[in-house]
């Protein structure tokens, strides 16, 4: 009688283990059909991609037609030809205040270009040519380094540029770095977002990635990632939950779950040329009028790296490494 209930339970055992063994196959050959196979991520490198950021600032400030933004662009070229499988350097001349012409270049590099199944990474890597949040007004026409606002998220991206160059994604992945974000004076939208705009109306007709993440000012000390407005209840609720329960799920708790405020940015813009594109950013440095120097630096020449740390681009980097390896949503 014994021997006849080991023979049983072993029967049982084979069975749920041949079900699941079945139910794993159907699961992988299901993600194979969309032209994915999940892969355990890489280890995201946040000493490199401080250095990233160091890299940027030691320019000087990026501003359009200066020589950091001249030096800073020879850097990316150079840094993203040798880990992409091809890099494009959209080239144009945009009209500025008072005559000035702005030499401006979008840099888009490829990853995985055989995969037709495509997501875009982008983030701003121009620096404001105006510190006009400063009070003192002699200060206000200086230009900033940029260290969050700008360097932060290009930052995080050229950390998955070398990652992927060793890792190739299971999915194809596009990174813009988009120029002459941060060139227009308070109130006037239509001297932002300069890059984005000449991507959407130049870019290939038929490019429409699944969707879009638009890494802006994730380098804070004290890092906080509402869910940003327009993302969260417009452009693609779906993916900002998805991404953020990606960031929960890791005990990364500055993904906080709240929505904050719509913020016009470099998202706004491609989704109006059909790229569902979500922005992750610190809202909270925004506008911030408090005495706490560590964080309202925004559009100052306290925007250092100082008040950045290395931390916060790891949790930014590691969250995205788990949805380009793992967790696409495609």
């Amino acid at each position: 009688m014994k021997k006849k209930i080991i023979i049983y339970f072993l029967f049982i055992f084979l069975f749920v283990l041949f079900a699941c063994n079945k139910d794993k196959k159907q699961e992988v050959e299901s993600d194979t059909k969309l032209g994915f196979t999940p892969k355990e991520p890489p280890i995201f490198n946040s000493e490199r991609a401080w250095q990233f950021l160091l890299d940027q600032v030691g320019f000087g400030p990026r501003n359009p037609n200066s020589i950091g933004h001249e030096k800073c662009l020879q850097y990316f070229h150079k840094l993203l030809s040798e880990c992409a499988g091809s890099v494009t350097l959209q080239k144009w001349v945009d009209d500025g205040y008072d005559g000035e012409k702005l030499n401006l270049t979008n840099v888009i590099a490829s990853f995985n270009t055989q995969s037709t199944t495509r997501i875009l990474l982008c983030a701003h890597w121009d620096s404001r040519p105006r510190a006009d949040r400063e009070k003192d007004p002699k200060k206000q026409k200086m230009p900033i380094l940029g260290a969050n606002d700008g360097a932060s998220g290009v930052a995080v991206l050229l950390e998955l540029a070398k990652l992927m160059k060793d890792n190739p994604p299971p999915i194809g992945v596009d990174i813009l770095l988009v120029d002459g974000e941060d060139y227009g004076k308070e109130g006037d939208l239509s001297k932002y977002f300069l890059g984005s705009r000449y991507f959407g109306k130049n870019k290939p007709a038929n490019y429409y990635p699944v969707y879009g993440i638009l890494l802006d000012m994730i380098g804070d000390k004290n890092l906080r990632l509402p869910k940003e407005g327009y993302s969260a209840r417009r452009f693609h609720p779906m993916l900002v939950d998805h991404i953020w329960n990606i960031g929960r799920s890791k005990g990364y708790y500055q993904f906080d779950y709240s929505i904050g405020g719509a913020v016009e940015d470099d998202h706004v813009i491609l989704n109006e040329y059909g790229i569902q594109c979500i922005d992750i950013i610190d809202m909270d440095l925004i506008g911030n009028d408090s005495n706490d120097e560590n964080r309202n630096y925004w559009h100052t020449l306290r925007d250092t790296p100082e008040r950045c740390s290395k931390e916060s681009l790891k949790i930014v980097g590691d969250v995205l490494l788990e949805l380009i390896y793992k967790k696409p949503l495609i």
